[in-house]
Order: C-alpha cells, then structure tokens, then sequence
C-alpha cells in the first residue's frame, strides 16, 4: 500500500499547461532547481529540475557533469532519445568554445531538456531527490510532454546560476 501511494506521488503531475501554449522564452534557475516556460514575459508554469552531477558553476569543459550557464536557444526535438523526449539546447556557444580551448579542454555538448531515462519513467518526481544527469536539465515524463509540444525550436533559453 505504502509503495502504491508512493508511487502515486512520484507520478502526479499536478495542474497541466494549458493546450496550444507555446513558449516563446525558457528560464532555468539552477540554484533553485527551477525551468519556467514563459509567452510574451508572462509565465506559463514553471518545473522542479534535477541538474548535472555537479550544479555549481558554469559547464567548464566535457565530462565535468555541470549545466552550463548562459543565454542558448532550443536547436532541436528529439523523439527517440534514450530518454523520454528530449530538447537539445545549443551549448556550446562560440565563447564556451573559445574558453575551453583556452584551458586546453574540449567544452562538451549535447546538453538536453529531457524527461526519465527510458524504462525509468515511473521514478517520477523522485529523481529531483538528486542532480543526477551529465549536465542535462531534468523533468519528469509527463512535463516533458508538455515542455516538447510549448517550445519550439528556435526558442531561447536562458540559463542562470
């Protein structure tokens, strides 16, 4: 009984994002675990998020498990990730490239917005219990449902310590 309820819980979406709301901007406060889909300045809901291994700090180079910091836009949707749906956010930029060739370092890439690791869906909100991804932005199955269909590619996203 208790792991049903459990399960219930981790499951619940809570109040949906109304149908045909499109975003036209993605704010990602990561000292605050939070993604807010915005229209016209005006917030449309906002998402708990899990975040890289290591969330303070800028993404610095590959392999170092942090979300990078700084204005990127949405490059692409991916249906078949290897995660439930993905949105593929355009780091690195020129200036991350440059900085990290600086320090000798390759800057890393395929940061996404994406739900559960495929087969994991029904963890649900119990992932935000942790900042597990390699530098991803994480949100429950259902959200990213809902973050998929309002954002359209081309939309920026800016991303905040």
């Amino acid at each position: 009984m208790a792991m049903t309820a459990l399960l219930v819980w981790a499951n619940w979406s809570g109040e949906t994002l109304a149908d045909g709301a499109t975003a036209d901007r993605v704010v990602v406060w990561k000292a605050k675990r939070q993604l807010e889909l915005y229209s016209h300045n005006k917030l449309l809901k906002s998402y708990a998020v899990s975040l890289g291994r290591k969330p303070v700090g800028p993404k610095l180079q590959e392999g170092d498990k942090r979300t990078p910091e700084g204005l990127y836009a949405i490059e692409s949707h991916n249906p078949r990730s290897s995660f439930h749906r993905a949105l593929k956010v355009s780091y690195p930029s020129a200036a991350d490239r440059l900085a990290a060739a600086k320090r000798g370092a390759a800057p890393g890439g395929d940061i996404m917005i994406h739900g559960m690791r495929n087969g994991l869906g029904l963890i649900g909100r119990l992932h935000r219990r942790l900042d597990w991804t390699a530098g991803c932005i994480a949100v429950t199955n259902p959200e990213i449902e809902e973050i998929y269909r309002a954002v359209p590619d081309g939309t920026l996203i800016d991303i905040h310590p």
